[in-house]
């Protein structure tokens, strides 16, 4: 059960605004209906505001917002570079949150202050890359000699509709904004309900930065409702979506009637594969942060590790040692290094996985709430061995602090484990045979693969996944090629030389016509 919260039973950090609120056509606005719904805070899981309930009306009003300014204003017809100085100033504004933003992402989504810290330079550099992206960004020409010239014109598509998830919202936002805005679309984004509190600060960034009215918009509320009447509406010409796959599947059909772009990062369950030449301390700590770092709530974490027989009992009794001395604790702790899962809903599903671990395998850490934390979504880094492939724990996305150790025999067992799941969003190998990384790399099914790495990205390379990971890829020019029509113009450069249909005219001679009798 959720109450409401005051001043005195909870840390409210400066900057919460009263409520959160639409923002559409450059104006803060409620719901026409007046409807909203109880933002929790994860440590206590009590209300600490109200937010504006989307539903479709309000959608409609954010969509005609975002098609008069694609139509009629500014923004889709300037030229790269006046976008790309707008892009650099966003970027400038969001450098300037950073303090402010770490605090209220950490207060809304139980992240460890230390790991939101990062999240507004993180979503600076999006707006950067891509405004350096479009101003030195080519495109494709080609010439027939004394032929023909060939080239590429691009436009945006148009209405852009973002749906985000609720890990790192902010810097997951900018994921999206970013390309869409620097292609020149028009955006309505609708945020994830369990954390909306961030997404209000671009309203105020982006006028700020001098995008004009209209280009973004902003509508809060349910994945059922707003969510919903974004992906069905006739007025948005593409979704880019990320979140789980059964949502994933859902807004594929609901998309289909009006035949959208579609752009989805869905659910992972990617596996860390562990060789008997692996540096096993680069090895412990990577696939430790990887699981264990963001509460566990991340697409690409680590969560199936695969270590070779021979060094199993090594690498498992190191890796239990060191998960139990992970320390969980309040968000606002510099350091606590597990925070508080985001909301009382997705605790119950993950605690309800680990109960199921429990009868497919062998619970070696975690499992329960640590005995300081009584009230909040806290759970104990868990880590099951010995895990069969069969189990629900090594099938399925948990999202949360748990972790799936799994001993394999050879190569090419270790491949068979690795793809023994219908997802492919990302994969991490360890072995100082470069010969292997390359054949392992190529062998395992994944949208992504880190050799000898944690999760780094680089903007400039795909994002995405494959098999039930996801549909399409982002990142560089990827995603301007998602946000952007291609037009393909062809140039006769010499004589034109066609066959010339009908050109002889009328003959009577002709003996078709001399058989119908008709006269010149």
């Amino acid at each position: 059960m959720t109450t409401p919260a005051t001043q005195t039973d909870l840390q409210i950090p400066a900057g919460v605004p009263d409520r959160i609120r639409h923002y559409i056509d450059g104006r803060f606005v409620d719901s026409v209906g007046g409807e909203t719904f109880g933002v929790l805070e994860p440590t206590t899981n009590t209300v600490y505001v109200e937010a504006a309930a989307g539903q479709a009306v309000d959608v409609d009003a954010a969509v005609a917002a975002a098609r008069r300014a694609f139509e009629s204003g500014p923004w889709p017809g300037m030229k790269n570079r006046e976008r790309a100085r707008v892009l650099n100033r966003i970027a400038d504004a969001v450098e300037a949150q950073d303090t402010v933003l770490a605090r209220l992402e950490s207060f809304d989504t139980g992240l460890p202050i230390t790991q939101a810290a990062g999240q507004a330079r993180r979503a600076a550099e999006n707006f950067r890359f891509f405004a350096d992206l479009i101003v030195a960004g080519a495109d494709d020409a080609y010439k027939v000699p004394g032929m023909q010239m060939n080239y590429v014109d691009r436009s945006p598509v148009g209405v852009a509709g973002l749906i985000t998830p609720w890990n790192t919202p902010f810097m997951l936002e900018s994921w999206k904004l970013a390309p869409a805005l620097a292609a020149g679309c028009t955006v309505v984004l609708k945020p994830a309900e369990f954390t909306p509190l961030s997404a209000s600060l671009w309203a105020t960034i982006f006028a700020e930065a001098g995008l004009p009215e209209g280009v973004f918009n902003l509508v809060n509320g349910i994945g059922e409702e707003a969510g919903d009447a974004l992906v069905k509406h006739p007025g948005v010409d593409l979704i880019s979506f990320t979140g789980e796959t059964t949502t994933g599947q859902l807004i594929f059909a609901n998309a289909a009637p009006t035949l959208k772009g579609l752009s989805m990062e869905l659910g992972g369950k990617s596996p860390a594969i562990i060789f008997p030449d692996a540096d096993l301390e680069a090895a412990l700590d990577s696939t430790l942060f990887g699981v264990f770092s963001l509460n566990g709530e991340r697409c690409t974490a680590s969560s199936r590790i695969l270590v070779h027989r021979s060094i199993y009992d090594d690498f498992v009794a190191r890796y239990v040692q060191r998960a139990k001395n992970i320390k969980v604790g309040p968000p606002a702790d510099p350091t606590t290094e597990v925070g508080a899962l985001v909301h009382p809903e997705h605790y119950e599903r993950v605690m309800g996985y680990v109960q199921a671990g429990k009868h497919e395998a062998t619970l070696a850490a975690g499992g329960t709430r640590p005995a300081h934390l009584p009230q909040g979504n806290y759970l104990a880094p868990t880590v099951f061995i010995d895990v069969p492939p069969t189990a629900r724990i090594f099938q399925e996305e948990i999202f949360g602090p748990v972790v799936a150790i799994t001993p394999f025999d050879n190569d090419a067992h270790a491949v068979e484990l690795a793809n023994n799941t219908k997802y492919g969003l990302a994969a991490y190998i360890w072995t100082r045979d470069l010969r292997r990384a390359h054949t392992v790399a190529a062998q395992v099914q994944a949208g992504m693969v880190w050799i000898n790495s944690h999760n780094v990205r680089d903007l400039r390379s795909p994002f995405g996944g494959i098999k039930a990971s996801g549909l399409g890829h982002e990142g560089g020019y990827r995603s301007l090629d998602f946000y952007t029509q291609q037009k393909a113009v062809h140039i006769t450069l010499g004589d034109v030389h066609t066959a010339r249909f009908g050109a002889t005219g009328y003959n009577p001679d002709d003996p078709y016509f001399a058989t119908k009798n008709l006269q010149a």
